[in-house]
């Protein structure tokens, strides 16, 4: 099956007052396409960085990450890429069908395409009677969901989210469950971060469990939490072996 993303030995070293820190320590894995695959870790683990090097927002310092067989440091990369940060934010005086209209174009959409898109996303997430007020006025869960329509504008192949279920309520967080099933059912793959154990459980087919910026546990969703234990349990008990609760010292891994 083809990789959607491949990552080998990728290491992320940061120079600090104490001493170099490593983000990443040897981060090798690999996601299949057209999969769910949660991506998991407490905070500082690496998980930002890692997808921060997927987008080409910063370098490695060695190793080295393909998404579907291209080097992420090649531009041409990034056009198969949706993106939805942990705290989305945009450009608040637009309205929301502008700012989906601008983002189509920066993709060089065609027009019609463009329209259909947007009028087909404000709908999937929910925020087509808001469409054409000012983001300015949006509340947190609206800003969340049109940053999600943002990120798919496009109709990219890797969708990569982190934390979207951030600031939505119940209806909200079952909203972007539906979403992201029917994207892998059209044959896209997510790869998502969420501190929300029980979403990751019910829409994830691969979840990877990272720890001081490597992964420390990885499989099948159905298959990794040994029976009679909930993934909670299971995720503690793997990050507290691993060491990751407490501090680095100078030189080792903390992520980011």
């Amino acid at each position: 099956m083809e990789s959607a993303i491949e990552t080998c030995d990728l290491t992320v070293a940061f120079s600090t007052k104490s001493g170099p820190v490593k983000a990443l320590n040897g981060l090798s894995m690999k996601v299949d396409a057209g999969q769910i695959f949660g991506f998991l870790g407490p905070n500082g683990a690496g998980k930002t960085t890692t997808m921060h090097i997927l987008l080409g927002f910063i370098e490695a310092s060695s190793g080295t990450a393909k998404v579907f067989g291209t080097d992420v440091r090649q531009s041409i990369a990034r056009r198969k890429i949706g993106y939805l940060p942990e705290q989305p934010d945009t450009y608040r005086f637009l309205t929301g069908r502008e700012l989906l209209s601008l983002t189509g174009r920066l993709f060089k959409m065609d027009k019609k395409t463009i329209r259909d898109r947007t009028g087909k996303l404000l709908n999937d997430v929910g925020i087509a009677e808001a469409a054409d007020r000012r983001i300015g006025t949006y509340s947190r869960g609206m800003m969340q969901r049109i940053c999600l329509a943002q990120a798919l504008i496009n109709d990219p192949d890797l969708v990569i989210l982190d934390e979207p279920t951030g600031g939505l309520d119940p209806i909200g967080r079952m909203d972007i469950r539906k979403i992201i099933t029917e994207l892998r059912d059209q044959g896209k793959t997510v790869f998502f971060s969420s501190h929300e154990l029980s979403e990751v459980e019910l829409v994830c087919d691969h979840i990877a469990i990272m720890a001081r910026g490597k992964i420390v546990a990885e499989g099948n969703a159905a298959e990794l939490v040994p029976e009679g234990k909930s993934l909670e349990k299971f995720f503690m008990e793997v990050v507290g072996d691993s060491g990751s609760a407490g501090g680095a010292a100078p030189g080792e891994t903390q992520g980011l």
